[in-house]
């Protein structure tokens, strides 16, 4: 099952999943039509409510004609219009924001109703026969197209708000907040009901990784299932998000394993050639800077978005502190089985600074956002250790102003409170 789970999370992020459902959604919608015809279904209709029947062949053709060219240009803009906000994306922000963007179900949803409706009315075309008989002609079915073509118009002008929305950098910025703070969230919660007992691991027997590519999450329930069989207990040794080479120390366990054990349980970890930004929560935070300090390059020039990407940091951050250096696969005794090494609160926090500090050093107002960042995290630490990091890196920022900025006046307002004139 979690095999199968992990498959569908890689599918759907593609922009083709739904539209390909819903188009054979609409395949198949118009040979059930086709059915009904045979039934005799417009002549019903011509009795009930004439009115609402087409009963003349060539005016039948010339409709369906009409609309599957008018959607198919329709299709085009549309898909011009999602590459050129893809595009804009990747030069304003940063080229991580795509795949958030591709697999919006939104804009898949409204792309997959357009080639559903074109795949209706060709068939529906194809199906009318050349004949004097009234009842032969589709009506039922050509009115139904109609009806599609209409709700593909309303759809499409959603699809124009909605594509308008997405591109702004706070609809971007508040999207990836939301995700990777759900994603942090939800693995507190299940650290807050389990314990963080696990044996000493020194002598464990380490086994090396022969694949290659980045690391991105484990199979828990088959892991689980194979540490509960065979009476083991598993350290992972590798981070969500880090690239594996050939011979990479990828786990211990308590006792020596056989090759057969040694396979199944690497097979439970996961690998892909590409970065999968929304299967791991340091991706947020790396997107966020990201966009922060491609904000702050010459050609955009935006130190306003610097600002609030920070903003978001710090919410993302207070969260991060909350959350254990590992997580742990357990049982249903709260039994931990399995350790699983994570990306620690100082390296994030390390990365996120050296990469503002080296691009921002120049500017006093980000410095300054960048100094209340780190003083509001110093008022909600979980230990004397995550208090140390943020000292040094405070030090560090200080030392990087200093250096960069000239004005007495900007490095004495350097430590005041910031406040926003936004």
């Amino acid at each position: 099952m979690d095999r199968l789970i992990n498959f569908f999370h890689q599918i759907r992020t593609r922009i083709a999943f739904y539209p390909t459902i819903i188009s054979l959604a609409g395949f198949l919608l118009a040979f059930l039509m086709i059915y009904l015809e045979q039934k005799n279904i417009s002549a019903y209709l011509n009795e009930v409510a004439p009115a609402l029947v087409i009963d003349n062949t060539d005016t039948a053709k010339t409709i369906l004609s009409t609309l599957i060219g008018g959607l198919i240009s329709l299709t085009v803009f549309s898909f011009s219009m999602v590459m050129v906000l893809l595009n804009q994306a990747s030069s304003n922000f940063s080229p991580r924001v795509l795949p958030g963007i591709i697999s919006d179900q939104k804009h898949q949803i409204v792309l997959g109703l357009y080639i559903a409706t074109i795949l209706y009315n060709i068939f529906i075309l194809i199906s009318i026969e050349p004949t004097e008989n009234t009842y032969q002609t589709p009506g039922f079915s050509v009115l139904l197209g109609i009806i599609l073509v209409v709700v593909c118009l309303a759809a499409f002008i959603y699809f124009i708000h909605h594509i308008s929305q997405a591109i702004q950098v706070g609809n971007i910025l508040t999207a990836i907040h939301s995700r990777t703070k759900s994603e942090i969230t939800s693995i507190i919660e299940e650290q807050e009901v389990n314990t963080f007992e696990f044996p000493n691991h020194e002598h464990w027997e380490a086994y090396e990784i022969t694949e290659t590519g980045y690391f991105y999450g484990v199979l828990n329930d088959d892991l689980l299932e194979l540490c509960k069989e065979n009476s083991i207990k598993v350290i992972i040794q590798l981070h969500k998000g880090q690239f594996i080479l050939d011979g990479t120390i990828g786990f211990k366990s308590e006792k020596p394993l056989n090759d057969e054990l040694k396979k199944k349980i690497t097979s439970t970890l996961l690998f892909s050639n590409e970065e999968l930004i929304g299967e791991n929560y340091i991706y947020g935070f790396r997107q966020i800077s990201e966009i922060g300090v491609k904000a702050m390059s010459p050609g955009i020039n935006d130190p306003g978005t610097a600002l609030n990407t920070i903003d978001y940091l710090t919410s993302l951050f207070l969260n991060l502190m909350r959350k254990a250096d590992f997580e742990y696969i357990t049982d249903e005794e709260k039994e931990n089985w399995t350790r699983i090494k994570c990306v620690k609160f100082s390296e994030v926090l390390f990365n996120v600074m050296a990469t503002y500090r080296l691009y921002c050093k120049h500017d006093i107002t980000v410095m300054r956002k960048l100094m209340h960042m780190l003083k509001t995290l110093t008022t909600h630490v979980v230990n004397s250790e995550q208090l140390e990091v943020i000292e040094k890196e405070i030090d560090e920022l200080r030392a990087d102003a200093n250096s960069n900025i000239e004005n007495k006046r900007d490095l004495g307002k350097l430590d005041a409170d910031f406040i926003s004139w936004s």
